[in-house]
């Protein structure tokens, strides 16, 4: 057992978050004896980890650590004030923030210019979530532009006031890009379109919304009624974003607390504020954090199966073409036609993205050949050729998300690489669909009688 005396430790969040119920179980948080608290507040929505330090004492001499949770609204000034009285009056040893490590960089500052990893966002369907993230970044940034408020400033302000109070500063939400492919992999095709609808159109300002005032969001009623809206809407997502951070959070304040003799305030949304308070309630109920940081396996999604599908008649069309004895002259019409079809909506795609010639003509060269091969993409092809040309950095992606409109976006090297691979993708996709059809129409060749001689062909 040690001692009091011994000396302080630092903690990074891979060594706090090892196995929650665990931690949990060794912790003498005691809710039901009034040791921990939550008091009202107000603030903004964040994430990632950070190293810590905590002081680890002796369990005999002990206090039960005080957890006080302050919940907050994405953009209010009133939850800016809030976390700023919290901690002044408090007085706490360390003040947990619903950040990442990453998230925490970005809001101070020090995220260093540097060329971005093209070939890491354009691979392994990466470039959706991506933009996903994007999409959310911006809206974010506009209902904070039209509140007076900078996003995450109630956490900023969280930060910049503990460490002026001499209090320690924890990072305790999960990295953010782990949660954005957990999220992307377990959302429904459906759940997808219809997200990506909705971020669009909050992005462009379409569509009626509710009057709501971001300053009573803190309400439980009100946070209660958003949590359904989402679960009903996109019930995986709800699980992601919401459940899965709550008890994420909930870990890593428990292990901060452990030893005892702490005060700690924890700045979180709204959101997570009721989830977190049931974890504290009961340690015992939190899942293992392996579960909860483990990266998506890649599965076999239903789109993969219809592209390959889609891929499988194109692939059998010229097999039962040769063997069904049509002439080599229809061979070359119909193989035109398709190399024409997938090239120029490609092409059209990467152009419409105002892509630079060459990835126009990239895209053009390589759709009909990634339409007949599900792992590849004639928007990667596309896209890299765009980034050769531009060279986006990271202070290309500051920039982006301080742009107020979509002209100043596409002006951007960054969102021109990415909308560039998405739209060459999009137009290759479409051309598949379309190239099969029209190559049949445009040879005159009958599908099914196609199948019948080709069949007879080989002795079926």
């Amino acid at each position: 057992m040690e001692s009091s005396t011994d000396k302080e430790v630092k903690l990074k969040e891979s060594q706090l978050m090892t196995d929650s119920r665990t931690a949990a179980s060794g912790y003498n948080y005691d809710i039901g004896s009034g040791s921990a608290y939550s008091g009202n507040g107000g603030a903004t929505f964040s994430q990632t980890p950070s190293i810590v330090s905590t002081e680890r004492v002796d369990p005999v001499k002990a206090k039960p650590s005080e957890i006080i949770i302050v919940g907050t609204a994405h953009v209010s000034e009133k939850s800016v004030n809030e976390v700023t009285s919290a901690i002044e009056n408090e007085k706490p040893d360390i003040v947990a923030v619903e950040l990442c490590q990453g998230r925490y960089d970005s809001l101070k500052g020090e995220v260093k210019d540097s060329d971005l990893p093209i070939k890491d966002i354009l691979s392994g369907g990466k470039i959706y979530y991506f933009l996903v993230h994007l999409l959310l970044a911006y809206v974010q940034k506009k209902i904070g532009n039209e509140m007076g408020v900078q996003p995450g400033a109630e956490m900023i302000t969280a930060i910049d006031v503990a460490e002026a109070n001499g209090a320690k500063v924890a990072l305790v939400d999960r990295d953010i890009q782990l949660t954005l492919q957990r999220f992307w992999s377990k959302m429904s095709i459906f759940e997808k379109f219809n997200m990506l609808v909705a971020l669009v159109s909050s992005a462009l300002g379409i569509g009626g919304s509710k009057n709501i005032d971001i300053d009573n969001i803190t309400d439980q009623d009100m946070v209660t009624t958003l949590i359904n809206e989402l679960r009903k809407a996109s019930p995986n997502a709800a699980t992601v974003l919401i459940d899965e951070r709550d008890a994420y959070i909930a870990g890593n304040l428990l292990r901060l607390a452990n030893g005892g003799n702490k005060k700690i305030i924890a700045v979180l949304g709204a959101g997570h504020k009721q989830g977190v308070e049931r974890y504290l309630k009961d340690p015992k109920s939190l899942p293992p954090v392996s579960s909860l940081t483990e990266l998506p396996q890649k599965r076999f999604s239903f789109m993969k199966i219809i592209g390959i599908g889609i891929v499988g008649i194109a692939l059998a069309t010229f097999i039962l073409l040769i063997m069904s004895g049509t002439p080599i002259d229809k061979l070359l019409l119909a193989f035109g036609w398709w190399f024409i079809i997938n090239g120029v909506l490609s092409a059209m795609g990467a152009a419409l993205a105002k892509g630079h010639p060459y990835s126009v003509i990239t895209a053009f060269s390589v759709a009909w050949l990634t339409s007949l091969n599900p792992m590849m993409a004639a928007g990667w092809f596309a896209g890299l050729m765009e980034a050769k040309q531009r060279s986006p950095t990271t202070a290309d992606l500051k920039e982006m998300i301080k742009l107020e409109s979509f002209k100043e976006l596409q002006k951007n090297n960054f969102f021109r690489v990415v909308f560039v691979a998405a739209l060459a993708n999009v137009g290759s996709t479409i051309g598949t669909f379309i190239g099969i059809g029209v190559m049949m129409e445009i040879t005159g060749l009958n599908p099914i009688d196609i199948i019948r001689e080709g069949l007879i062909a080989i002795g079926l």
